[in-house]
């Protein structure tokens, strides 16, 4: 079993358990699972791969997926920010698939580029 096949396996039952569903495109599945462990080997930990990552914990634990805002963002949207996680609903074809926006907020991503604003 690959490391992706593996993370699938283990999140799949966890998440599901939360409300939280792999988005049924596989085609879409595979390759975010693929980049979240390109993400755990470079950060040490699963960034989300649609967004900037500092590569400091402490600025990027918002975005370790799944992030801070999916649940909020799946509940309201049927999918997270990525469409990596979505509502049974979503899959199913009941709701309407549409843009998610950005939840995290502006100065988080600026800080993980290394502009931290004026002070």
């Amino acid at each position: 079993m690959s490391r992706v096949e593996d993370l699938y396996a283990k999140l799949k039952p966890l998440m599901e358990k939360k409300g939280l569903y792999f988005n049924k495109d596989q085609d879409m599945v595979w390759p975010l699972l693929e980049s979240l462990v390109v993400n755990k080997d470079r950060y040490g930990y699963t960034a989300c791969p649609c967004r900037l990552a500092s590569g400091e914990y402490e600025k990027d634990k918002d975005i370790i997926c799944p992030c801070v805002y999916a649940a909020q963002d799946v509940e309201e949207y049927g999918s997270c920010y990525c469409g990596l996680y979505v509502s049974k609903e979503w899959n199913e074809g009941s709701i309407a698939h549409v843009h998610v926006p950005e939840r995290r907020p502006p100065e988080k991503a600026m800080a993980a580029l290394g502009l931290e604003g004026p002070a």
